[in-house]
């Protein structure tokens, strides 16, 4: 076992580190067309409600256990609940991010693969239908999937071999912000583009007549998923962050940076498809056919700015696929180091070829996929919330509680957010998670 844990270098980096978890696909597929579907600006409003009152507690109760104990998730509960069964959270701790890892770097490798064809070739004058029927013939083959999902599973443990700070600090100081970069640049030149006004509507103008409980419900599994929250990513981040770090100022920041680059990938999306006369859409076929779409349609009197375009679009699906990714990565190659006594390197290679094996069934076999996804994210996800959030409310000792999120007493102005904080995850997030898990069965 490692003799001295590493922790992030300053508050600002653990704000990064969380930040790169939260910001992924979802935000760039799921988000802007849920926006449009369910009133536009009121569901920014009622989004940004359900995250202050009960994705952000769900974070603190992570972020408690993981900065107390300095531990990954099992070791974690393991000393705070010693000899109980309370460790037994660690099965969805582990099993989760293990499931994600695997499909997940599926999706990266697509990500990974358009962005080499921007690159190496273009999308010429294809029409939309060609190019889904392109993506449709390379997602149902086997090799270019699996090509793909090696190269970026490679990628995401080459990062959490180097550690903490050489690793996955480093990767998200360097990358988040030329992230946020190119999709503002990707956002100014969205909304120029004429008829673009028709999607800047679709997701600003408000209508609270589209409001309705399925839209508190998507509201508020948006704000889950998209936090990471239940499966141990907020606690083992947190187990890195210093002892002097603000708990409560981390968590808000890291829900403004996830919302931020959700609105800003909408003023990406949207205008374009809207100026493409295009019918909104969500998940892979927004990203991998409509938009390369829209992007080549302009190839015919821009084709240097066309293909600039789509490369830096590809770049940053590319880069905020793999912040997601090293996130899940690490909560179990951490597991493998604290609990199992494995340097670190060889932990990272168990946890490759362990969810490599698994991304290639995915990748070969859509039911595996499927399988995977409804699994971590519909029933492991939630579940590990709810035990999160009952351990933090009624398990450990208030006043333990309150030190972590005041730093002992040294942040006095945090104690107001501490009694608002413990009744709702006492009384209110419980309830929020159980509108969640009905609402993924009720929906199928």
């Amino acid at each position: 076992m490692e003799s001295k844990r590493e922790v992030f270098g300053s508050n600002l980096m653990a704000i990064f580190a969380l930040a790169g978890s939260a910001i992924g696909l979802g935000n760039i597929w799921r988000f802007p067309y849920m926006v449009g579907q369910h009133g536009g600006a009121a569901f920014i409003i009622i989004y940004i409600v359900c995250t202050l009152l009960f994705s952000l507690p769900i974070f603190y109760c992570e972020s408690i256990i993981g900065r107390k104990t300095g531990r990954s998730s099992i070791g974690a509960m393991r000393d705070l609940a010693p000899g109980s069964r309370w460790a037994l959270i660690g099965i969805f701790t582990v099993l989760g991010p293990l499931l994600i890892t695997s499909f997940y770097s599926v999706v990266g490798g697509w990500s990974f693969a358009y962005l080499l064809r921007s690159c190496f070739s273009s999308f010429g004058a294809m029409s939309h239908a060609e190019i889904g029927s392109m993506f449709a013939q390379f997602t149902g083959s086997v090799w270019g999937p699996v090509l793909a999902h090696t190269a970026f599973l490679l990628a995401a443990a080459l990062i959490i071999s180097a550690g903490v700070r050489r690793g996955i600090e480093a990767f998200t100081k360097y990358t988040l912000p030329p992230l946020m970069l190119l999709m503002v640049l990707l956002m100014a030149y969205s909304v120029s583009l004429p008829g673009a006004r028709a999607g800047v509507e679709y997701l600003v103008k408000p209508d609270f007549s589209r409001l309705d409980a399925g839209s508190i419900a998507a509201a508020m599994g948006q704000s889950f998923f998209s936090l990471s929250l239940g499966i141990g990513t907020v606690l083992t981040y947190a187990s890195y962050m210093a002892k002097k770090d603000n708990i409560i100022s981390t968590g808000a920041w890291t829900a403004v940076f996830d919302l931020g680059f959700a609105l800003i990938a909408g003023f990406v999306v949207m205008p374009a498809v809207f100026a493409a006369g295009l019918e909104p859409q969500a998940g892979p076929g927004l990203v991998f056919e409509t938009l390369p779409f829209i992007f080549a349609d302009m190839g015919a009197s821009a084709p240097v700015l066309s293909k600039v375009v789509t490369i830096t679009f590809f770049l940053s699906v590319l880069l905020a696929a793999l912040t997601s990714e090293i996130s899940m990565y690490e909560v179990c190659t951490a597991y493998r180091v604290e609990e199992r006594g494995m340097d670190r390197k060889k932990a990272t290679l168990l946890v490759f070829f362990v969810a490599w094996t698994i991304g290639v069934a995915c990748a070969v076999f859509t039911k595996v996929f499927s399988f995977c996804d409804f699994v971590s994210s519909n029933i492991l996800m939630t579940l590990g919330a709810l035990a999160f959030s009952i351990f933090v409310g009624w398990r450990m000792k208030k006043a333990a509680v309150e030190a972590e999120l005041t730093n002992d007493g040294s942040l006095p102005g945090n104690r107001t957010v501490f009694k608002v904080f413990y009744f709702l995850v006492r009384y209110i997030v419980p309830i929020g998670i159980a509108i969640i898990f009905l609402s993924n069965f009720i929906s199928l």
